[in-house]
């Protein structure tokens, strides 16, 4: 391992080359700012990452010219660039994102990553965002590495020894920080619909946001829970230390909060930080349908953008332009349909902030079917829960229009009819 500048570092990009950005909160910013400071001396570099944070000045003029994007998520830093640019994304689930590395469908020839200073076996940590930073370095072709003192040291395989990393640039910053935001009532009645469904000894996935928060906060009298989840936050700390997640009836890593990123505040961090408790893998394994549905009970809870009355979801289009991707939603969706007692859940409010329902008669041109209508099974809103399983298509339009927001309803149920006596 060369430890040397950023400016130095960066030097090993060549035009034409692809180069892996690892993504979340251990967006190693000051390589990937390096790199676009060369912007007019290289072309045609592609970006391959899931979602980052911070600046992507790579998406944004002058640089923008020198770089294309084959996203594998897309986030808000980039959407401009990969809609009306030069970027695209790539439909895939998450669990299976290893396999355009490994298979070398998408060979990487340098992957950026940040990581915990060496241990004294050399060995430095991934962080919070292990996921499908593991299969890049395992076959990028040159690993280039932030280390950061300030990056949380975590428990599971999220290791790569110094003999890996070709060079290193020393840096000592706060990685990225997401602060839990105030609940509205809306979320909290969602939380509430949503909490009702779960079980003790229930196993949980879901994400972060207010939604997600609104549920943990609900589940305060709850028992024996455990957690194998894509991602984490903040909610999930009240209830490991009052006693109410622990694991014990969990199948796959008993007692193991498991996941492959988790994105938060510092306390979250420090939580994780050299916690044999937290159990973090790559998302091959998290996501990995036969894993989950060996867990009792899983309880996905995940997010859509709109729900057409047949039960299709759309979560990571906007009409035809991409909004976020595909992720794992389909992996848990059908992990926990798989799962004894298992329950997957979409939690959404029943309009948008603009006042449109997200309940409609036919998904907009061009969208995306992230879940399929063939796996739904329970939709919440504020305004209740339904279970779609083993429902024909006119009883999930009377069902989803029934949870749909009042001002709504009479006009879904008008064009119900249309579509089903037409």
């Amino acid at each position: 391992m060369k430890i040397t500048t950023a400016e130095e570092a960066v030097r090993i990009v060549k035009s034409g080359d692809r180069v892996f950005f690892q993504g979340a909160a251990m967006t190693p910013n000051i390589i990937i700012d390096a790199l676009c400071d060369r912007h007019q001396e290289l072309g045609n570099v592609e970006i391959v990452s899931i979602h980052t944070e911070g600046e992507a000045r790579y998406a944004t003029a002058p640089c923008n010219t020198s770089f294309k994007l084959n996203s594998l998520f897309v986030g808000g830093n980039v959407r401009k660039f990969v809609n009306e640019f030069r970027g695209d994304y790539v439909p895939i689930f998450l669990s299976e994102i290893h396999l355009l590395f490994r298979r070398k469908i998408l060979p990487l020839d340098v992957a950026f990553i940040q990581v915990s200073p060496p241990d004294k076996h050399g060995f430095c940590s991934l962080g919070v965002s292990v996921d499908v930073t593991l299969p890049a370095i395992e076959m990028a072709k040159t690993v280039v590495a932030q280390i950061n003192p300030q990056v949380p040291r975590s428990h599971g395989d999220g290791i790569i020894h110094i003999d890996r990393i070709h060079f290193a640039v020393e840096v000592d910053q706060p990685i990225h920080e997401h602060e839990p935001t105030e609940i509205s009532e809306v979320e909290q009645q969602i939380g509430g619909h949503v909490a009702s469904l779960i079980e003790d000894g229930a196993t949980l996935q879901m994400g972060i946001g207010n939604i997600p928060n609104a549920v943990l906060s609900n589940l305060g009298n709850h028992k024996r829970l455990g957690i194998h989840t894509e991602m984490f936050s903040d909610g999930v700390l009240p209830l490991i230390q009052s006693g109410v997640i622990t694991g014990e009836e969990k199948r796959v890593k008993q007692g193991k909060v498991v996941s492959c990123f988790a994105v938060g505040s510092r306390a979250l961090y420090d939580f994780i930080d050299d916690n044999p408790l937290c159990d973090f893998k790559e998302a091959a394994y998290t996501n990995d349908t036969a894993v989950i549905r060996k867990n009792p009970k899983v309880t996905a809870i995940n997010s859509a953008i709109e729900i057409d009355i047949t039960g299709q979801v759309c979560a990571d289009t906007i009409g035809s332009r991409q909004f976020s991707g595909v992720g794992g939603q389909m992996d848990f969706i059908r992990g926990a349909s798989l799962s004894e007692g298992g329950k997957p859940i979409f939690a959404m409010p029943s309009i948008t902030n603009k006042g449109v329902s997200k309940i409609v008669p036919y998904l907009q041109k061009g969208a995306g079917v992230t879940t399929t209508r063939a796996h739904v099974h329970y939709v919440a809103t504020e305004h209740g829960v339904v279970d779609l399983y083993g429902k024909n298509l006119q009883q999930r339009a009377n069902a989803l229009i029934s949870i749909a927001h009042p001002d709504h309803r009479e006009a879904l149920q008008k064009m119900a009819y249309e579509r089903f006596n037409g």
